[in-house]
């Protein structure tokens, strides 16, 4: 074939790599039941695809044909290693003994759900279901998650190691819950989607108070997720993640300072998510299995649909937070509806539930707690409370774009202090 063919199939087997790698990867850990070699059948696989699509042109129904060939790639791997180390013969045997997987595409499993609930697995760790999930069904390398979560890479290779000798030690099954079992395990995925988007969101530490890189991903994920099981929750997440993503430009300034939302230029934000996320909260609704991150995307939409801070209908937010309560009671939550109580009935009203939840220990060393507090107090006047619980919070807060909001509030404060 000449150099344009050549470019044109190595273009091609590159672009299937970018929509297909997953699935087939998905397809192969079924069908050889081992992480590690289906990862080295699937770059086998796609290595056979460059030489010899260069020959016979490109397959009829090429995820199939990458299926199979890394099947045969495995095998072949399987019978070198056997010369030269203890290899497991019944292995070999059974994935030899297994039916060849379809070759027309339509035919061919989509496994990435079984994926999904394998690398979310709550025997895992927290951190363990987000860093496998992130490499195993989003495919960022392990140095991407590593940066993404500021975790030096043989941290975090080790801990995807750990966890992938879990599945197998554990047994860990590769598949869908039954429908019994389904809610609980679904509650696993879609908390390891949160907890990436979170990241993304509002980082932890770091100079940048976002990673669109990384809300993108739990976008990306949930989609998948919708898409192969169109279940109200999952509709409710995605909701929840498209209408918090949507403020992304506006969250910031030019030099990266924090703005809060009240302060929100709302020409800025996007939209075409907005729209999408609400019709996804209608449609969750209407299914009558409403659960928390329907009703946070509920609240999340009521702000979206309103023009400003003064014209929310904040005791809708309320109402609804009363809701979350009952179905999903945290003090985080109770932190938020108290800020909803503020607006809605006065920031004494508000203050007087924080200093509750204060008091009683709960989210004592949560640095949005003492800022919301140090907000009210620095509303009603109460100058040297607010410099106080700003204190205390800059103390708790390693987030730059946080600490420097923090500051400058400070700043303001002791401007005007008697003190």
């Amino acid at each position: 074939m000449g150099d344009d063919s050549v470019t044109h199939v190595r273009d091609q087997v590159d672009a299937l790599y970018r929509t297909e790698s997953r699935r087939v990867l998905a397809t192969l850990i079924r069908l050889l039941d081992d992480f590690d070699l289906a990862e080295e059948a699937l770059h086998d696989a796609f290595a056979a695809a460059v030489e010899q699509w260069d020959s016979d042109g490109i397959p009829a129904n090429p995820r199939a044909w990458l299926v199979s060939t890394g099947r045969f790639k495995a095998i072949d791997r399987l019978r070198r290693n056997a010369r030269f180390a203890d290899v497991d013969s019944a292995m070999i045997d059974r994935i030899e003994a297994s039916p060849d997987p379809p070759r027309d595409d339509d035919e061919l499993e989509d496994d990435r759900l079984r994926l999904i609930f394998t690398c979310c697995h709550p025997a895992l760790s927290a951190d363990a279901r987000i860093a496998l999930t992130l490499r195993e069904v989003c495919g960022l390398t392990t140095e991407e998650v590593a940066h993404a979560f500021l975790t030096p890479p043989p941290t975090l290779a080790q801990r995807i190691v750990r966890a992938k000798s879990k599945i197998r030690e554990a047994r860990i099954p590769y598949e869908v819950p039954a429908r019994a079992d389904l809610p609980d395990r679904l509650d696993s995925v879609l908390h390891v989607i949160y907890l990436v988007f979170n990241e993304g969101y509002l980082s932890t530490s770091g100079d940048s108070l976002t990673r669109a890189d990384l809300s993108a991903e739990a976008i990306r994920l949930a989609r998948l997720l919708l898409e192969l099981l169109p279940e109200p929750e999952v509709m409710g997440l995605l909701a929840l993640m498209l209408l918090h993503d949507a403020r992304r430009a506006a969250r910031t300034s030019r030099e990266g300072e924090m703005i809060l939302l009240e302060d929100q230029d709302r020409s800025l934000w996007n939209h075409a998510q907005i729209d999408e996320g609400i019709e996804l909260v209608e449609r969750g609704i209407q299914s009558h299995r409403i659960g928390p991150y329907t009703l946070q995307a509920a609240i999340a939409a009521v702000h979206a649909e309103s023009r400003d801070a003064r014209s929310t209908d904040w005791r809708q937010i309320v109402g609804l937070y009363d809701v979350l309560l009952r179905a999903d009671p945290s003090p985080i939550i109770e932190l938020n509806r108290a800020a909803a109580v503020a607006m809605s009935e006065g920031a004494a009203a508000g203050l007087a539930l924080i200093d509750a939840i204060l008091v009683r220990g709960d989210l004592a060393d949560y640095h949005l707690a003492h800022a919301a507090r140090a907000d009210l107090c620095r509303r009603l006047g109460r100058v040297s409370e607010a410099i106080e619980s700003y204190e205390k919070a800059l103390s708790l807060t390693t987030q730059n774009a946080e600490r420097s909001f923090i500051t400058r509030r400070l700043d303001e404060l002791r401007l005007t202090s008697p003190r």
